[in-house]
């Protein structure tokens, strides 16, 4: 197309487009297949400018599109549970149902834009439902994500409820409810692009926002991080008694930006998860056997036969009992201290918690007080004793004796 020298356009055709004519013509002359069964009223009749038959046409077509589309997918689906024994247990089956319905809706869509075209609908009508049938397609791929996301996060959703563990249930939802949110305002800009709208202005706004949202919420996010290690690292769980830092007690409820914990004194303490992920955690719901470690302190006059009675008497009392563990437990005389002579005991105790261990703690001790009540001799008391003695000074002879032997001692060497 160029302008004349009137200003007004002039369209100019090759010579290959001339003899083509006719050739468009002849096709331009076969009657569509909607032309053929519509009866000659509702040729007649038109509106927006296409006859009441093609828009008929086009509602049998979509309703056909449809069952076919629906016959397809039970069939196929059919199929697949009878030759794949995995899609009729979760999360199979679930995954198999969640692509039912969005590829029944892509498949009419597809069956509706080529039947369309085949039986010769108007093509003003067919520009009118191409934004329909984008949208249609779009909307089937957004549902099907949508959908796979409450397959996986339900089945994620029931495997920590069956282990207990709560706080991984509280960040499924959240991460469910987070992902949706995205979905949906990633949806609304591709259809809202799909339909001729300028959505790069509401996308630079939205990235401003998000950067604004994240400086605001940067406490927020760092709480979030943070019970994402504690489920990850599972280092507590609801109801273990531990230390975290200087707090001891049992741990209440981890949820998504805080943990509580119920302390002995029975108050609550909130402990933000940013924090308690960089704090050293002492766990002692987790211990396997609980460790027995005592020393006793003798007095001072108790003899050496006394100890050698008592490191017997004592190894036999221990050794004994049945929640002991023998590998190790020793009891060993480690020690003259500046009050007392001290008996080291070391052993693990196999309880199934720490009332029980109690108990057999509490059966050693008795037992071991008897042994050292039978031997005679007690336990010691910080004390002191005081020694008041005239001072005999130095002993002259010995001093003599010392003196004479390095005098022979110097006189060897000289020779």
């Amino acid at each position: 197309m160029t302008k004349g020298p009137d200003g007004g356009p002039v369209w100019k055709f090759s010579s290959q487009t001339v003899q083509r004519v006719p050739i468009v013509a002849e096709e331009e002359a076969v009657i569509p297949l909607v032309n053929k069964v519509t009866p000659a009223a509702l040729e007649e009749k038109k509106v927006s400018g296409v006859s009441v038959g093609h828009w008929l046409s086009v509602l049998l077509l979509a309703v056909a599109a449809y069952l076919l589309a629906w016959i397809c997918t039970r069939l196929l689906f059919f199929l697949v549970a009878l030759f794949w024994r995995k899609a009729r247990r979760e999360p199979a089956a679930g995954i198999v149902k969640a692509f039912a319905l969005p590829l029944r809706m892509y498949l009419a869509v597809s069956v509706f834009v080529v039947s369309s075209q085949q039986a010769g609908i108007s093509i003003l009508l067919r520009q009118r439902f191409a934004p329909i049938t984008v949208v249609v397609a779009v909307a089937a791929v957004l549902l099907l994500v949508w959908r796979l996301i409450d397959v996986v996060t339900q089945f994620s959703e029931r495997r920590m409820t069956y282990r207990k563990n709560m706080a991984g249930v509280i960040a499924v939802l959240f991460v469910r409810r987070s992902v949706k949110i995205a979905l949906m305002v990633l949806g609304l800009i591709i259809l809202l692009g799909s339909l001729g709208f300028d959505v790069s202005t509401g996308i630079a706004a939205l990235g401003i926002g998000g950067i604004a949202l994240a400086l605001g919420a940067q406490k927020t996010v760092e709480n979030f991080l943070g019970s994402v290690t504690l489920i990850a690292d599972q280092p507590i769980r609801v109801g273990d008694f531990c230390k975290i830092g200087e707090v001891v007690g049992t741990v209440e409820q981890i949820g998504m930006l805080s943990t509580r914990i119920r302390t002995l004194a029975r108050t609550l303490v909130t402990v933000p998860n940013r924090e308690l992920s960089s704090l050293q955690i002492e766990n002692y719901s987790h211990r396997d056997r609980f460790w027995f470690h005592p020393t006793f302190g003798l007095r001072f006059e108790t003899t050496p036969d006394q100890l050698r009675y008592l490191l017997v008497e004592l190894r036999e009392v221990l050794y004994a009992h049945p929640k002991v563990d023998p590998n190790p437990a020793r009891i060993r005389f480690t020690e003259i201290g500046a009050d007392s002579l001290n008996l080291e005991i070391f052993a693990y105790v196999n309880a199934i918690d720490f009332n029980q261990f109690l108990e057999v703690q509490e059966d050693l001790y008795l037992r071991m007080m008897d042994v050292i009540e039978d031997s005679g001799t007690g336990f010691a008391f910080p004390s002191q004793t005081l020694y008041v003695a005239r001072d005999k000074g130095l002993s002259e002879e010995k001093t003599a004796a010392v003196e004479k032997q390095v005098r022979k001692w110097r006189e060897n060497s000289n020779d």
